[in-house]
């Protein structure tokens, strides 16, 4: 044993600052590697923030639900080139029908091929009453449901002009206004079939009774069962900004959404609807006028949730620019013409009531490639469906739709 205090003092201590010096060390160590990693992770989770997003998939599958007087006829036309572009199949009406089984309830059978195709249709877009029970047996799982709704006021007085020879109820009053003025004086729910243009011809199309009682409980349900349905609900007062939206939804081309406006009427049809009869519309297609309010809200309020308003008027901007050289290209006029200047019979769409529907000129010497274009593009409903049937059923008789179909050679 050591005597010396002093000695003994300083090694003590000497000993205890290098056990302090280590364990000093130790912590730095840890703490420069937690720091370490902490970075790596951060700058590994920054990295993976800046890898753009997979693009997405456009889909194929998709099932429109075609409104009366909605602007649908420029959707359907929109439908049929996107199903030729991809060689897809489209769900036809059987045999000589023009619809799909329309006003009875959509089955299944009233496709045509539906025995022998089963479920492996890619687009329908026909006119038919919703029924989702029977259009999933025709449609894939994974099928992408839309619809379009339009103000019930300019609706309404757009049927009664389109459907005045018609509907009994339209067919007996001198005009518009005087019809809104007392409509229970002209309409019989009894003669639903005739009439249905009538009254809330939206919620008809949907599946639901028109004539229905404008119940707050009843009317939430079919709202809320309508949204379970569909994936997405345009309004055809904004159609620019819908195609945008539809575009972004099912991930399609700017060129995918192009379009002319067809089944269009001449402005000196239009009758002006008083005050009163726009009020007047509002409680008599009540239901129509719940059911545009409530998805007008929705309409909004998903551009603003997916796309933004900025890039929305951004995308409308090019869209009609795209529109515009369009036209340009195809278009002798550069717009729609009454059905007396139309050359061409076989691109005269079909009339009816007071309306007189306008069609399109074609330019003259449009190479081949640029004339199946501008063709497809002005191409009215009936004359499209009958040769999409004819490509492809070439087995079957060829609809008989009243109109030449000069075009059809040309598309051949």
């Amino acid at each position: 044993l050591d005597k010396n205090p002093l000695k003994f003092f300083f090694s003590r201590n000497v000993r205890c600052l290098i056990i302090f010096s280590f364990c000093l060390g130790l912590t730095c160590l840890s703490v420069f590697f937690h720091m370490k990693n902490k970075d790596y992770s951060t700058s590994k989770s920054h990295k993976l923030l800046l890898v753009p997003p997979m693009p997405c998939r456009a889909k194929t599958n998709v099932m429109f639900l075609k409104t009366h007087k909605t602007a649908s006829s420029t959707v359907l036309n929109i439908m049929f080139r996107f199903a030729e572009r991809y060689n897809l199949t489209v769900a036809l009406p059987a045999d000589q029908l023009f619809h799909l089984g329309y006003p009875r309830t959509f089955l299944a059978h009233f496709v045509e091929g539906f025995e022998a195709i089963g479920q492996n249709y890619n687009i329908m877009c026909n006119h038919l009453r919703f029924n989702p029970l029977e259009v999933k047996k025709v449609m894939p799982a994974n099928t992408f449901y839309f619809s379009i709704l339009r103000n019930p006021i300019s609706l309404l007085e757009s049927s009664y002009i389109y459907y005045k020879n018609n509907v009994p109820a339209f067919r007996s009053s001198k005009n518009v206004n005087e019809f809104l003025a007392s409509p229970t004086k002209y309409y019989r729910p009894a003669d639903y079939r005739d009439n249905i243009y009538a009254r809330n011809i939206m919620w008809f199309d949907f599946g639901y009774n028109n004539n229905a009682e404008d119940d707050t409980k009843y009317t939430q349900a079919v709202l809320e069962e309508i949204e379970q349905n569909f994936h997405l609900i345009l309004i055809a007062d904004y159609f620019d900004e819908s195609m945008i939206l539809l575009k972004h939804a099912l991930c399609w081309d700017l060129d995918d959404v192009i379009y002319f406006k067809l089944n269009s009427r001449s402005q000196d049809t239009v009758q002006t609807l008083t005050p009163e009869s726009e009020e007047h519309i509002k409680a008599w297609c009540s239901l129509d006028w719940k059911l545009y309010l409530h998805f007008n809200q929705s309409f909004w309020r998903r551009i603003e949730e997916t796309i933004g308003l900025r890039v929305l008027e951004k995308e409308v901007d090019h869209l009609r620019i795209r529109q515009k050289e369009l036209m340009e290209t195809c278009l002798s006029e550069q717009e729609a013409v009454r059905k007396d200047h139309i050359r061409n019979k076989a691109l005269l769409p079909f009339q009816s009531g007071a309306a007189d529907i306008l069609g399109y000129n074609l330019k003259q010497d449009l190479d081949n490639r640029t004339l199946r274009t501008c063709q497809k593009m002005v191409m009215p409903e009936l004359q499209y469906m009958s040769y999409l049937y004819t490509v492809q059923h070439p087995h079957k008789k060829r609809k008989e739709i009243g109109l030449s179909l000069q075009w059809t050679s040309l598309q051949e």
